[in-house]
């Protein structure tokens, strides 16, 4: 008797224990949290939890883009707002140790919310007050903290140095931690390549909280979070970028195209010669839905936005040799420097004060993106089926497509862990915004028929997508679980022949994969 009651104490003792390691608790969270920081950089006002109803969702929807993810669920056991790089090395150790999964954001600009969603316990470390920006002009360089904005990178830069950019994203209010380390792009593309190809070296937290920089990390994980994305290795602190020489003066220009004005011919030709422009020249088509010139009436608008690194004249000229249907007047260039550019692409009105970029508004929507690689021309018929979908939204619809070509065609595919480079005409992103969380369905499923509408006329085998418009549509995981046939599923799609190589990475420096959402990259050694 007495050992079958010792038996049933053991038992029980056990499934005590399991219960204890099942379920995070907060409270030793945020203990060791105070435990592991110093009282002369304390992390108190850091730590936000929902005992605090008012001031846990104020910090939770701050940086909450994406509407269709407005409501921390109840795994989020708290979010920590980090000041200092300490707080950074705690927020790991303490939630590995617990046994909590943890979700860094920077911008809050994640097409999916995977930097602030999760279905089992999970822990926000959120960047946005890890801001600094340092340019050192002679040397053409500048470290970026993760929570930076490129808004806030731009102005900097302007402020420092009348000829120097940075080739990254149009939209101010991204942050330069997920930006820079999926791969980003902007209106430099063609001339100058993308975010991770002037990227020198990094600050990055491991997964033992180790502050490590190229040095001490090594070559291959300074690779991988070259586009390769840093969630699922580490957490970001800063980078140091080389910044590029532009003129003094560059020229814009924004032209419409109704289908009622040829636009859908107008954007066939553009798809022929774009990428045979030199590389100075950066022109993206937006079609887009409308209304027309009738009451109740909608159509296609096909914009025209572009970039040229010199005078208008010499823009007029090529455009009116090589893309003579656009009908381009000299009144619709606009000279300007490189940071008014900026400005431009942002949509802000002529006049607006350099300080609108230092701006963090919320404005929070309804919204959903995909993406495309395209590698050989669509044809109209193709175009016009797309615009008989498009018109099935209800509200806003749109698809991006921005040149290649260039200086792109030059960088091998494996030179950083971004692989979309040569033989890529432009690439695509698909979006649609919405009013109320009751279109949410039906617009989803719209927009997965657009896509499927696209098939035939982009990439394939495997049909390619951009690492920052994250999809969860083409593959993806548990909150809890990698499964490496799945990842290899959506793996392949974003990062194409080297995958093999981040599953390498990811092995040697995460190899229990504390680092994991439902799209990471799984450790796996090959022999």
């Amino acid at each position: 008797m007495k050992d079958t009651i010792s038996v049933l104490c053991l038992v029980l003792l056990v499934s005590v224990l399991e219960v204890a390691i099942a379920k995070p608790n907060s409270a030793n969270f945020i203990e060791c949290l105070h435990y592991r920081t110093s009282l002369k950089n304390p992390v108190t006002d850091a730590i936000f939890t929902p005992d605090n109803t008012t001031t846990f969702l104020s910090s939770y929807l701050s940086y909450t883009k994406n509407k269709r993810y407005s409501s921390p669920n109840q795994n989020l056991l708290a979010i920590v707002v980090a000041e200092h790089v300490s707080h950074v090395q705690a927020t790991v150790v303490c939630a590995k140790t617990n046994g909590i999964q943890l979700r860094t954001r920077s911008g809050g600009h994640d097409l999916e919310a995977l930097s602030y969603i999760s279905s089992v316990p999970f822990v926000i470390l959120d960047m946005h007050n890890l801001r600094s920006i340092t340019i050192d002009v002679s040397r053409k360089k500048a470290w970026v903290q993760a929570g930076a904005t490129l808004g806030e990178l731009y102005v900097k830069v302007k402020d420092a140095s009348k000829t120097l950019a940075f080739p990254a994203g149009v939209c101010p209010t991204v942050g330069a931690g997920g930006h820079i380390s999926g791969g980003g792009y902007g209106n430099l593309i063609r001339k100058y390549g993308i975010t991770v190809d002037h990227v020198v070296d990094a600050l990055l937290v491991d997964v033992n909280g180790k502050l490590l920089n190229r040095a001490t990390m090594g070559e291959d994980l300074f690779w991988a979070i070259r586009g390769g994305g840093g969630a699922s290795f580490g957490v970001i602190l800063s980078w140091k970028i080389n910044l590029v020489e532009v003129p003094k003066i560059m020229t814009v220009f924004r032209v419409n195209k109704t289908l009622e004005q040829g636009g859908t011919d107008v954007l066939y030709k553009w798809q022929l010669v774009s990428t045979k422009f030199p590389e100075d020249l950066f022109i993206r088509a937006w079609p887009q839905v409308v209304n027309g010139t009738k009451r109740g009436e909608r159509t296609i608008a096909v914009v025209f936005y572009a970039q040229f690194l010199g005078r208008a004249d010499k823009l007029m000229a090529l455009l009116n040799k090589n893309l003579p249907e656009l009908g381009l007047k000299r009144e619709d260039c606009h000279e300007m420097s490189w940071f008014e550019t900026t400005l431009f692409w942002a949509d802000y009105p002529e006049g607006t004060p350099p300080s609108v970029l230092l701006e963090r508004p919320t404005n929070p929507g309804f919204f959903k993106s995909k993406s495309d690689y395209v590698k050989k021309p669509i044809p109209k018929e193709g175009f016009e089926k797309l615009w008989k979908k498009m018109f099935e939204f209800k509200h806003t619809v749109w698809m991006q497509m921005n040149t290649y070509g260039g200086v792109m065609d030059r960088i091998p595919a494996n030179a950083t862990a971004y692989p979309h480079r040569k033989g890529n005409m432009f690439k695509v992103q698909y979006s649609a915004t919405w009013l109320d969380a009751s279109e949410t369905e039906t617009t989803l499923s719209l927009m997965r028929e657009l896509y499927e509408v696209a098939e035939p006329y982009v990439s394939s085998n495997p049909r390619e997508a951009f690492f920052n418009y994250r999809d969860i549509d083409i593959g993806s995981n548990p909150s809890g679980v990698t499964d490496v046939d799945e990842a290899k599923v959506y793996g392949t799609k974003y990062f194409l022949g080297n995958l093999k190589r981040l599953m390498q990475v990811k092995a040697k420096y995460d190899p229990e994969n504390f680092f994991k959402n439902e799209q990471s990259i799984p450790p796996v050694r090959f022999m």
